[in-house]
């Protein structure tokens, strides 16, 4: 995936989306809410082509907005058997060539690009570890409106079993906002690959006593990290992600 191209809006490789892959919706709506302070547009409510408000309804899936601009989705499950997980997106201006690439350097590409309206083009891919993600090739919608600010996404980190593989794999690069860890620094060694998407929070204590107090849990107590400190939870149906404090 390493590739040392010419930059468009972003560069490639950079995060620029995540979502959310939930059975209930509505419940994440409260959840998400009320912990970051989330307002939702359902598909067709904002202004856009009719296209566009067709694919989303498709998708039964809510953008949420961070004081009106978008910093995320959730979307509903239409099989019972897919994980429920929080995804990271990642730029490029030629999904179509990064898959090959992706091909080329022992990853697998589990959904292949396939536009989304004039929206843009996304697939879904995993690194030769096994861990998912998705690339974004933008259209109409490049991204995150707002992030890197309280209620925004902040970081994703790749826990995985290889850093020098993954370096190898993603390229060496660690900034800005993705960064790599063995899975066996936080979590237990069991634990498949996966990538872990971070949202920033003015106090990681007080985050947690709202996640609790919603019906989330904490999988893992706050700790420190070079980009600050962290806490990982999930949310009530068991979608995990990360808190940070910087």
């Amino acid at each position: 995936m390493a590739e040392n191209g010419a930059f468009e809006k972003r560069r490639e490789g950079v995060p620029c989306w995540v979502d959310a892959q939930l059975s209930d919706v509505e419940a994440g709506k409260r959840f998400y809410g009320e912990l970051f302070g989330w307002t939702f547009q359902d598909a067709g409510t904002e202004e856009g082509t009719e296209e566009e408000a067709e694919e989303e309804a498709a998708a039964e899936s809510v953008r949420a907005c961070l004081d009106g601009e978008p910093v995320a989705a959730l979307v509903r499950k239409t099989d019972g058997r897919m994980p429920t997980v929080w995804s990271v997106y990642f730029h490029t201006p030629d999904a179509a060539a990064l898959t090959a690439r992706i091909r080329a350097g022992g990853g697998q590409v589990v959904t292949p690009p396939h536009p989304v309206g004039d929206l843009g083009s996304a697939a879904l891919a995993a690194d030769p570890d096994g861990a998912v993600f998705g690339l974004w090739q933008p259209g109409r919608r490049t991204g995150f409106g707002r992030r890197g600010e309280p209620g925004a996404f902040a970081w994703a980190e790749l826990y995985t079993r290889d850093t020098e593989a993954a370096n190898a794999f993603f390229g060496p690069d660690a900034s800005p906002e993705f960064g790599r860890a063995r899975v066996s620094d936080v979590f237990p060694a069991e634990m498949p690959p996966h990538f872990l998407v971070h949202f920033l929070v003015e106090d990681v204590t007080a985050g947690l006593a709202t996640v609790a107090r919603l019906g989330g849990r904490v999988r893992v107590p706050p700790f420190g990290t070079s980009y600050g400190r962290v806490a990982v939870v999930s949310d009530g149906q068991g979608a995990s992600f990360a808190l940070l404090q910087r």
